[in-house]
């Protein structure tokens, strides 16, 4: 996992943190992400996310349930153990409609719900780098990725000048890891400025 170093800068509501995301991308800093202890109407577009395609994998997975509820009922009644049931037909689809319509629910729900945990990477054991103790309480916190172009005082001075509270310099690993949430990771070594008491 690669270390990387972050700008990160804290803002007291999402009346200061939403201009100055544009701002940053205005600038062309390159935004890490943005932190906020509730959802944010706008971040999404003034970060330039794109829409989720999470839709997309529920209508694959609830299709894949649904092949797999024909398939294997048309399998079972119609090639391995054929029945003749009083002259009824061995393919008789208005019967299958319940478990189909089970399997499509349970296979979307199931695989949508994985797929989710998977990009937001909330997975059980999966460890992230914490940039504000109190990002998920009552602070807009903000990172920057430090690239060989980027000024760091210069973002320092950017962000404080559009309103944020604190900005601090962090080194951090990318990504996520697998680890216990119990034992506290190395933020308090490596960022002692920001640790909780």
């Amino acid at each position: 996992m690669a270390i990387k170093q972050y700008v990160v800068a804290s803002f007291r509501d999402e009346d200061q943190l939403l201009p100055a995301v544009k701002k940053v991308r205005m600038q062309g800093y390159k935004l890490y992400d943005v932190f906020t202890p509730f959802p944010v109407h706008g971040l999404d577009a003034a970060m330039g996310l794109r829409q989720t395609a999470l839709h997309t994998a529920g209508f694959i997975y609830g299709a894949l349930g649904t092949a797999t509820a024909l398939l294997g009922m048309s399998w079972i009644f119609v090639v391995s153990w054929p029945l003749d049931i009083g002259g009824k037909p061995h393919f008789p689809l208005p019967s299958f409609i319940p478990i189909t319509f089970e399997l499509t629910v349970l296979f979307s729900a199931v695989g949508t719900t994985l797929t989710f945990c998977w990009l937001n990477q909330i997975m059980p054991g999966v460890k992230k780098h914490i940039f504000h103790p109190r990002q998920s309480d009552d602070r807009f916190v903000m990172a920057i990725e430090v690239t060989p172009k980027t000024q760091v005082e210069e973002v320092k001075q950017f962000l404080l000048s559009n309103g944020a509270e604190e900005v601090q310099v962090q080194t951090a690993e990318e990504g996520w890891w697998y680890g216990l949430f119990s034992k506290r990771q190395k933020y308090d070594d490596i960022n002692p400025q920001w640790s909780v008491q």
